[in-house]
Protein backbone atom coordinates (compact mmCIF):
# COMPACT_ATOMS: atom_id res chain seq x y z
CA UNK A 1 0.00 0.00 0.00
CA UNK A 2 1.31 3.16 -1.11
CA UNK A 3 1.78 6.05 1.15
CA UNK A 4 1.49 10.42 0.43
CA UNK A 5 0.26 11.84 -2.85
CA UNK A 6 -1.18 9.24 -5.52
CA UNK A 7 2.38 10.52 -7.37
CA UNK A 8 4.33 8.81 -4.43
CA UNK A 9 4.90 4.95 -5.37
CA UNK A 10 7.23 3.65 -2.81
CA UNK A 11 5.31 1.70 -0.03
CA UNK A 12 7.34 3.35 2.89
CA UNK A 13 7.80 7.45 3.57
CA UNK A 14 11.41 8.61 1.83
CA UNK A 15 13.34 9.46 5.31
CA UNK A 16 14.59 12.87 5.20
CA UNK A 17 18.16 12.66 7.25
CA UNK A 18 17.85 16.18 8.56
CA UNK A 19 16.57 18.27 11.45
CA UNK A 20 15.79 20.90 8.68
CA UNK A 21 11.85 22.06 8.80
CA UNK A 22 12.35 23.91 5.48
CA UNK A 23 13.41 20.73 3.42
CA UNK A 24 10.89 18.72 4.94
CA UNK A 25 8.15 21.21 3.82
CA UNK A 26 9.63 21.41 0.61
CA UNK A 27 9.64 18.08 -0.04
CA UNK A 28 5.70 17.94 1.25
CA UNK A 29 4.37 20.53 -0.83
CA UNK A 30 5.69 18.51 -3.65
CA UNK A 31 3.58 15.61 -2.34
CA UNK A 32 6.52 13.17 -1.00
CA UNK A 33 6.23 11.60 2.82
CA UNK A 34 8.46 12.25 4.50
CA UNK A 35 9.90 10.57 8.06
CA UNK A 36 12.29 12.62 9.53
CA UNK A 37 15.59 11.27 11.37
CA UNK A 38 18.33 13.51 12.35
CA UNK A 39 21.87 12.01 11.32
CA UNK A 40 24.41 11.25 14.41
CA UNK A 41 27.39 12.69 13.17
CA UNK A 42 29.79 15.29 14.14
CA UNK A 43 29.72 17.52 11.35
CA UNK A 44 32.75 19.77 12.21
CA UNK A 45 34.93 16.59 12.30
CA UNK A 46 33.73 15.45 8.60
CA UNK A 47 34.74 19.19 7.46
CA UNK A 48 37.99 19.78 9.37
CA UNK A 49 40.38 17.57 7.60
CA UNK A 50 38.64 18.57 3.93
CA UNK A 51 39.32 22.30 4.76
CA UNK A 52 42.93 21.27 6.14
CA UNK A 53 42.85 19.51 2.60
CA UNK A 54 41.78 22.29 0.85
CA UNK A 55 38.86 20.80 -0.46
CA UNK A 56 36.38 23.44 -1.99
CA UNK A 57 33.53 24.39 -0.57
CA UNK A 58 31.38 22.45 -2.88
CA UNK A 59 33.12 19.40 -2.54
CA UNK A 60 32.42 19.54 1.02
CA UNK A 61 28.85 20.18 1.08
CA UNK A 62 28.60 16.99 -0.77
CA UNK A 63 30.81 15.28 1.64
CA UNK A 64 29.22 16.51 4.38
CA UNK A 65 25.81 15.33 2.89
CA UNK A 66 26.64 11.89 2.14
CA UNK A 67 28.36 11.08 5.49
CA UNK A 68 24.93 12.20 6.86
CA UNK A 69 22.84 9.61 4.10
CA UNK A 70 24.64 6.57 5.33
CA UNK A 71 25.00 7.45 8.82
CA UNK A 72 21.20 6.66 8.65
CA UNK A 73 20.83 4.31 5.78
CA UNK A 74 23.04 2.06 7.44
CA UNK A 75 20.59 1.47 10.37
CA UNK A 76 17.12 1.46 8.29
CA UNK A 77 17.37 -1.73 4.99
CA UNK A 78 15.68 -1.46 1.67
CA UNK A 79 14.30 2.41 3.04
CA UNK A 80 15.72 4.97 0.47
CA UNK A 81 17.37 7.98 2.54
CA UNK A 82 17.37 11.75 1.49
CA UNK A 83 20.56 14.01 2.93
CA UNK A 84 21.68 17.39 2.27
CA UNK A 85 23.68 19.99 2.81
CA UNK A 86 24.70 23.38 2.06
CA UNK A 87 28.05 25.24 2.82
CA UNK A 88 28.55 29.21 2.10
CA UNK A 89 31.50 31.35 0.68
CA UNK A 90 32.68 34.78 0.22
CA UNK A 91 36.09 35.52 -1.03
CA UNK A 92 37.20 32.39 -0.35
CA UNK A 93 35.79 32.30 3.14
CA UNK A 94 33.69 29.60 4.74
CA UNK A 95 30.53 30.90 6.75
CA UNK A 96 28.82 28.71 9.20
CA UNK A 97 25.88 29.14 11.29
CA UNK A 98 26.50 31.71 13.47
CA UNK A 99 25.89 30.23 16.80
CA UNK A 100 24.00 33.62 18.76
CA UNK A 101 22.44 36.80 17.20
CA UNK A 102 25.77 38.54 17.90
CA UNK A 103 27.60 35.81 15.46
CA UNK A 104 24.83 36.76 13.08
CA UNK A 105 25.39 40.67 13.48
CA UNK A 106 29.29 39.91 12.32
CA UNK A 107 28.24 37.64 9.66
CA UNK A 108 25.81 39.62 7.85
CA UNK A 109 28.08 42.79 8.24
CA UNK A 110 31.01 40.32 6.84
CA UNK A 111 28.25 39.30 3.82
CA UNK A 112 27.23 43.40 3.16
CA UNK A 113 27.61 44.74 0.16
CA UNK A 114 29.99 41.55 -1.21
CA UNK A 115 28.14 38.36 -3.14
CA UNK A 116 28.69 35.22 -2.04
CA UNK A 117 28.06 31.55 -3.48
CA UNK A 118 25.81 28.79 -1.55
CA UNK A 119 26.65 25.04 -2.68
CA UNK A 120 23.69 22.71 -1.98
CA UNK A 121 23.97 19.01 -2.48
CA UNK A 122 22.40 16.30 -1.61
CA UNK A 123 22.73 12.46 -1.69
CA UNK A 124 19.84 9.35 -1.58
CA UNK A 125 21.45 6.52 -0.15
CA UNK A 126 19.57 2.93 0.45
CA UNK A 127 21.16 0.32 2.34
CA UNK A 128 24.41 2.02 3.83
CA UNK A 129 25.49 2.87 0.23
CA UNK A 130 24.67 6.19 -1.87
CA UNK A 131 22.51 5.66 -5.15
CA UNK A 132 22.27 9.24 -6.42
CA UNK A 133 24.82 12.41 -5.80
CA UNK A 134 23.57 15.99 -7.08
CA UNK A 135 25.12 19.61 -6.55
CA UNK A 136 24.04 22.75 -7.42
CA UNK A 137 24.68 26.40 -6.64
CA UNK A 138 23.53 29.98 -6.54
CA UNK A 139 24.81 33.37 -6.07
CA UNK A 140 23.60 36.12 -4.04
CA UNK A 141 24.93 39.84 -3.50
CA UNK A 142 24.30 41.60 -0.24
CA UNK A 143 23.25 45.36 -0.54
CA UNK A 144 25.43 47.28 1.75
CA UNK A 145 23.93 47.18 5.01
CA UNK A 146 23.81 50.15 7.97
CA UNK A 147 24.88 48.13 11.13
CA UNK A 148 21.41 49.90 12.72
CA UNK A 149 19.33 48.10 9.78
CA UNK A 150 21.02 44.50 10.79
CA UNK A 151 20.70 44.90 13.66
CA UNK A 152 16.63 45.58 13.50
CA UNK A 153 16.74 42.68 11.00
CA UNK A 154 17.87 40.34 13.68
CA UNK A 155 15.37 41.55 16.10
CA UNK A 156 12.81 40.92 13.96
CA UNK A 157 13.47 37.85 12.61
CA UNK A 158 14.67 36.05 16.17
CA UNK A 159 16.34 32.69 16.97
CA UNK A 160 15.33 31.51 12.89
CA UNK A 161 18.31 34.08 11.90
CA UNK A 162 20.76 30.99 13.66
CA UNK A 163 19.56 27.89 11.77
CA UNK A 164 20.76 28.82 8.29
CA UNK A 165 24.29 29.24 7.16
CA UNK A 166 24.10 32.55 6.08
CA UNK A 167 21.88 34.10 8.93
CA UNK A 168 18.62 33.94 6.76
CA UNK A 169 15.89 33.06 5.15
CA UNK A 170 15.99 34.30 1.56
CA UNK A 171 11.60 32.79 1.46
CA UNK A 172 11.02 35.26 4.59
CA UNK A 173 12.54 38.85 5.81
CA UNK A 174 15.62 38.03 4.50
CA UNK A 175 15.20 38.73 1.03
CA UNK A 176 15.05 42.56 2.48
CA UNK A 177 18.90 41.84 2.53
CA UNK A 178 20.01 41.24 -1.02
CA UNK A 179 20.02 43.07 -4.40
CA UNK A 180 20.84 40.17 -6.70
CA UNK A 181 20.00 36.48 -6.64
CA UNK A 182 21.38 34.41 -8.89
CA UNK A 183 20.09 30.95 -9.15
CA UNK A 184 17.62 28.18 -8.37
CA UNK A 185 15.16 29.27 -5.43
CA UNK A 186 14.81 26.09 -3.89
CA UNK A 187 19.10 25.17 -3.95
CA UNK A 188 19.01 29.05 -2.15
CA UNK A 189 16.66 27.57 0.31
CA UNK A 190 18.96 24.24 0.95
CA UNK A 191 17.56 21.81 -1.13
CA UNK A 192 17.58 21.21 -4.86
CA UNK A 193 14.32 19.95 -5.36
CA UNK A 194 14.23 19.58 -8.94
CA UNK A 195 17.19 17.47 -9.44
CA UNK A 196 15.59 15.62 -6.09
CA UNK A 197 12.36 15.02 -7.94
CA UNK A 198 14.31 13.76 -10.65
CA UNK A 199 16.38 11.50 -9.43
CA UNK A 200 13.08 9.62 -7.42
CA UNK A 201 11.44 9.49 -10.46
CA UNK A 202 14.52 7.61 -11.89
CA UNK A 203 14.65 5.01 -8.65
CA UNK A 204 10.73 4.45 -9.35
CA UNK A 205 9.83 6.38 -6.02
CA UNK A 206 7.43 8.99 -8.29
CA UNK A 207 5.41 8.66 -11.13
CA UNK A 208 6.73 9.88 -14.52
Amino acid sequence: MTVGSSLWLAHEPLILASGSMTRRDMLLAAGIPVEIVKPEIDERAVEEPLVDRGVPADQIAAALACAKALSVSRDRPGRFVLAADQTLVCDDVAFHKPADLAAAQRQIGALSGRTHELHSAFVIARDGAPLVEGLEAARLTMRPLHTDFIARYLAAAGPAALTSVGGYQLEGLGAQLFDIVEGDHFTILGLPLLAVLASLRDLDCLAR
